[in-house]
């Protein structure tokens, strides 16, 4: 059996492999790298797609810790916005965890109704393509997209994800795909500093995120998977990875 992989973006392209794929999440800056981040560190994380759902869940747990953003912008009565830079930093790791995102957790809730779904980040990216490649023919990597468009990130982490994926005898699907991975696949992490994605945490003095990304690249062995809202560990961690080093900021911005 030729064994397969495509990439694709936008939250609603989940519902395009939902019968025959596995579909990896992948929202680097910053939905899947704070979910990742907040389960490793302790929390129970939960993903949400609204405020409404965000303080209903709230209301069934004790002393939920709420996080996220809408368009950039932290709702009213949340605790922190969607930040794991921010999120190791609180001794708050008892408290459950409730995720909003604009892309990232819309990504999520529609990828759940298909039967395995992997949440992905720079972090652990090449852990979950090894798993994948252990279980599964079929994959697809989708990136959360926002404004309509694949940021470069998400492009860069799919495609290192489909780089292993190739090593291990996947074939890409589509030309799409292909083009994707052979323009991405050798890029150094550092080019995630040059999309809108860091531009716009670069405007709103969130550079602190940015440096997080950059600064923790394949340093999980952990998979994870959604059960219903929660995030969880499928595979126990193993022995962590030296953390990629990356060139200070100015370097890669200037």
């Amino acid at each position: 059996m030729t064994r397969t992989f495509v990439i694709d973006y936008l939250p609603e392209s989940a519902t395009r492999y939902v019968s025959e794929y596995a579909i990896a999440a992948v929202d680097v800056i910053r939905a899947t790298t704070m979910a990742v981040t907040a389960v490793t560190i302790g929390h129970t994380c939960y993903s949400v797609t609204s405020e409404e759902e965000a303080f209903a869940l709230a209301g069934t747990l004790k002393t939920p810790l709420l996080a996220g953003e809408l368009k950039g912008t932290m709702p009213a009565g949340f605790h922190m916005n969607n930040s794991p830079a921010e999120l190791v930093l609180r001794a708050e790791i008892e408290r459950p965890l409730i995720l909003l995102s604009s892309s990232g957790t819309k990504l999520l809730h529609t990828a759940g109704v298909c039967k395995y779904v992997y949440i992905s980040c720079l972090r652990n990216y090449s852990a979950v393509a090894r798993y994948m490649a252990k279980h599964h023919p079929r994959i697809a990597l989708i990136g959360a997209g926002s404004r309509g468009q694949f940021r470069e990130e998400d492009q860069l982490c799919c495609a290192w994800m489909g780089k292993h994926l190739m090593r291990l005898g996947y074939e890409p699907e589509n030309h799409a795909t292909s083009t994707i991975v052979e323009r991405w696949r050798d890029a150094p992490v550092g080019a995630c500093a040059l999309g809108e994605s860091a531009a716009y945490l670069a405007r709103t003095g969130q550079l602190d995120d940015l440096d997080f990304v950059l600064s923790h690249v394949d340093d999980l062995e952990t998979v994870f998977t959604l059960q219903g809202a929660e995030i969880v560990t499928i595979c126990p961690p193993q022995k962590r990875r030296t953390q990629t080093k990356s060139p200070p900021l100015s370097a890669v911005t200037d």
